[in-house]
């Protein structure tokens, strides 16, 4: 509206003249000012707004359904030794693919780990990727390190695609002592029992149905040679959970450091 034609208005309808004016300059004034912020955008002839269409499905997230995947607790040796270090648990071994069996009373454990599997079974030093035949199939020797005091055996069965439960594990390694050492005992855990030897002779042995305890069986005294000597165990585990550890106790059952732990060759 021009201010011609405000004013017209105004006088046809005989508004008093100070009131007039008034609001004359105001529609003068306000058809001169631009809106805040610069010209106002008017959307071209036909435009049509951004509604979303009826029934339109809204957009969902996927949500991941994948395993958690488990923490890496047991790794392949990159050196050739490992030395046990302050609390002087073993950290190295070499652990056979897991064989079936059953029972864990004292019994029948002791039978289980006294049959014969394979060839070798209490002489044979065993190396990385070795083979042997059990009960019409393949098993494979691993060698693995792990930073804590235990090995997990549930894990390491889980990891090769093999059965956790009423199974037997046996595990070797050598342990080399810088010096003759008397008086030392070979303190061991393990879920569930488990029957030890140092050199070929058993030493120690727990059984039923157990949690994997710090020093929960300990060996009479024995003798360390000067350079290798060769640690076995065989492991039966029921059910759930299983793991076990190993370290030698000095003559004052202090733990021994320094020993130098090896399984030989490890394949790339």
């Amino acid at each position: 509206m021009t201010r011609d034609s405000s004013m017209t208005l105004l006088s046809k309808y005989r508004i008093p003249a100070l009131g007039a004016l008034a609001i004359a300059a105001l529609l003068s004034a306000a058809a001169q000012v631009p809106p805040v912020g610069g010209t106002t955008k008017t959307p071209p002839a036909g435009a049509a707004a951004k509604v979303p269409a009826a029934g339109a499905a809204a957009k969902v997230h996927p949500v991941s359904t994948a395993a958690p995947v488990p923490p890496v607790v047991l790794t392949k040796p990159i050196t050739p030794e490992k030395l046990t270090g302050a609390d002087g648990f073993i950290q190295r071994w070499l652990l056979l693919e897991p064989i079936g069996a059953n029972g864990l009373t004292d019994a029948i454990v002791q039978a289980t780990v006294k049959k014969e599997y394979f060839p070798g079974q209490f002489t044979a030093i065993p190396h990385d990727g070795d083979k042997v035949a059990v009960d019409g199939g393949d098993l494979t020797w691993h060698a693995v390190d792990t930073k804590d005091y235990n090995i997990n055996l549930y894990r390491f069965s889980e990891s090769h695609g093999k059965k956790t439960s009423d199974v037997l594990f046996w595990a070797v390694t050598t342990v080399t002592s810088p010096k003759e050492m008397s008086g030392v005992r070979l303190a061991i855990g393990s879920n569930a029992a488990s029957v030890w030897w140092v050199n070929g002779q058993e030493v120690i042995g727990i059984y039923g149905d157990r949690q994997t305890v710090i020093d929960d069986g300990v060996s009479k005294r024995l003798t360390l040679k000067k350079g290798p000597n060769v640690v076995r165990a065989a492991i039966v585990n029921g059910g759930g959970a299983t793991d076990f550890c190993a370290r030698f106790l000095d003559a004052d059952d202090q733990p021994v450091k320094g020993l130098s732990v090896s399984v030989g060759e490890v394949r790339k």
